[in-house]
């Protein structure tokens, strides 16, 4: 009898079952081959735009995958680094066989959890409660909740031109009748398609005609504890190639047969990650589109070919790729191909990640809809957290839409469901400028620390980060500019105007033009790097960031007018019958969530607000 059983050892399995083992659970994560746990069959990076930020708040809260990367990657870089903070995000090349390998270092270490293999096909319910899981051989096994985090496994099709195999990543077997078997216990099951491009062998590119793309002259981490162990020096390069009016025209003669254009795919791609076929379709003015050559591992010598996601026949992929410049004589070692899977509808989760048909169910990754290992890592860890709380009887932990892309993440599935995968982007997050990359341990990091997932010295070092950011903020606030030869030599130098003797440093530093590289030129702040970068930041965005503060604390006003869990929508008269049948099936727990559901629109929540002063507040 274990506490919790987590199915998938995908990067929401690894995240879920270290969170659950972690906080005290006997937990047992159950995978169909261990050798694929924290698989990267996709894109082998981590991070990206909003993506990074999101790896970030893992590593904030005590999860894996922030340390993982740090440990196994061979590039990285922050992306939007000439913009403003809100938008900078950490990615890196991940070496796709390190990376699993320390992963499941980690997890092995962990006392509480266990792993074996097994393909599970059923779940023992009992009174609509989850007791357990069943095999494929009818074994089972016993425990008080139940994580599911089957990736694109659930009757997974990989479709290749008009061939259709019933197989899911890497040629391995897919799970055959676990969806069916949800749908009957009154899940609802939705159908959805990614795809992946071809590889393409090293020796065979001609790389003297591509443009390299270095990794970051920065040391960077994604974890707020270790420090970084490459060698910046020694980073592994990328390579950017565009398609051309030749490869146009190949995909375009050939549309018909590729899976998704010729009618074979049944379930629905994600809008954000396209096909290359879909790509010159929709975007035809559009003379090229953009590719990376990543390299996938130190150990091998596949490279990636980013952006060229197909599903056309072979014969025909051949033609693509010999049309890239740089690609003329290049050798496929694996083909692209769409996969095809199922997924419940996220409208039957709540915000904790809790199945509402299913007491004790949880789920998290793709089988919620989403895609990217950052998303499913993110959930996992939530579903895992949550999961555990509530087998010991405490208050779930709900990130709020001004806390966390991860509150922001869950939100969006369990407030207005998913119709293609989800992927997260910075435009989704209305307070973007407050979850940034670089404060992510500040927002968080006291809440894993309340769960358990962060340790006293980690804690200690966020207290002490917090004071010298303090500090720092008072020393700049309260020191003047002294006017002399050295200092206006500098200004001249850097063309800059030149201030006025008495301004205070804090108000010097609010120019754009201004930082702390330049300030250290005539006075020392010694302090870390990210004491500085922090302080910079809040001086130079003070009102944007104050705005957004008064715009966030608005929110939390409306989120703690909570809903009812028995409320009757049928019975709120004078509201358009679409917002009572979306609000009936989303069941909001607050007025909040309720105003985001698509479909219900302000008249609605105005007379639900009323309704409930009426019925439920009446003393008030």
């Amino acid at each position: 009898m274990f506490d919790v059983i987590v199915v998938g050892g995908g990067h929401a399995g690894c995240e879920a079952a270290n969170a659950c083992a972690k906080m005290g659970m006997k937990t047992i994560l159950l995978t169909m081959n261990k050798n694929n746990i924290a698989d990267m069959p996709c894109n082998p990076s981590i991070g990206g735009t909003a993506k990074g930020i999101i790896v970030r708040e893992i590593d904030a809260l005590g999860g894996l995958m922030g340390i993982v990367a740090d440990l196994t990657h061979f590039q990285i870089k922050m992306l939007n680094n000439s913009k403003g903070p809100a938008v900078r995000s950490l990615r890196c090349q991940a070496d796709k066989k390190e990376y699993p390998k320390k992963m499941l270092e980690f997890l092995s270490k962990n006392k509480n959890l266990t792993i074996e293999e097994g393909m599970v096909e059923d779940l023992v319910i009992e009174d609509n409660v989850v007791k357990g899981v069943i095999l494929e051989q009818g074994q089972k096994y016993y425990s008080k909740a139940v994580i599911l985090t089957t990736g694109t496994y659930l009757k997974a099709n990989i479709l290749i031109g008009s061939s259709s195999k019933e197989e899911g990543p890497h040629g391995e077997k897919r799970s055959n009748h676990l969806s069916d078997n949800l749908k009957k216990y009154g899940l609802n099951i939705i159908r959805l398609k990614t795809g992946t491009p071809p590889r393409i062998a090293k020796n065979s590119i001609d790389f003297s005609v591509m443009q390299e793309e270095e990794g970051d002259n920065v040391y960077y981490t994604f974890s707020h504890d270790i420090k970084p162990h490459y060698d910046i020096n020694k980073q592994q390069k990328c390579y950017l190639l565009y398609t051309n009016d030749k490869t146009h025209q190949i995909i375009n003669e050939h549309l018909k047969e590729s899976a998704m254009y010729g009618g074979y795919v049944t379930g629905v791609g994600p809008r954000y990650c396209p096909s290359i076929e879909d790509k010159v379709v929709r975007f035809k003015d559009k003379p090229r589109h953009q590719l990376f050559l990543e390299p996938e591992s130190v150990h091998y010598d596949e490279w990636y070919l980013q952006g060229f996601s197909t599903s056309m026949p072979t014969y025909v992929q051949e033609q693509m790729v010999h049309s890239l410049k740089g690609l003329e004589h290049a050798v496929i070692t694996k083909y692209a191909y769409a996969i095809e899977y199922d997924a419940i509808n996220a409208l039957q989760i709540t915000n904790t990640l809790e199945n509402k048909v299913i007491e004790n169910l949880f789920t998290a990754g793709q089988i919620n809809g989403t895609s990217g290992y950052e998303e499913a890592a993110g959930q996992g860890l939530m579903a895992g957290i949550n999961a555990a709380l509530k087998l010991q009887k405490k208050e779930p932990l709900i990130l709020k839409r001004n806390e966390a892309y991860i509150g922001v993440l869950i939100d969006d599935l369990v407030t207005k469901g998913v119709k293609d995968p989800y992927r997260m982007l910075t435009s989704r997050a209305e307070f973007r400028l407050i979850l940034r990359h670089d404060n992510a341990d500040l927002r968080l990091r006291e809440k894993g620390y309340k769960i358990g997932l962060i340790s006293d010295e980690q804690e200690q070092r966020l207290r002490k980060k917090e004071e010298d950011i303090q500090k720092l903020l008072e020393e700049v606030k309260n020191k003047k500019i002294k006017l002399n030869d050295a200092l206006k030599k500098i200004f001249e130098e850097e063309e800059l105007l030149l201030p006025q003797n008495g301004t205070s440093y804090a108000e010097l530093l609010k120019r754009p033009e201004i930082s702390f590289k330049l300030l250290n030129k005539f006075n020392d702040f010694n302090y870390d790097e990210e004491i500085l970068e922090q302080v910079e930041i809040e001086l130079k965005y003070s009102g944007y960031i104050n705005k957004a503060l008064k715009e966030a604390k608005k929110l939390e006003k409306i989120e703690e007018k909570e809903i009812p869990d028995d409320i009757d929508y049928q019975k709120i008269k004078n509201m358009a019958s679409e917002a009572r049948q979306k609000l009936q099936e989303v069941r909001p727990k607050t007025i909040a969530q309720a105003s985001r559901i698509s479909g219900v629109n302000p008249v609605d929540i105005t007379i639900l607000a009323i309704y409930l002063k009426k019925e439920y507040n009446k003393n008030e």
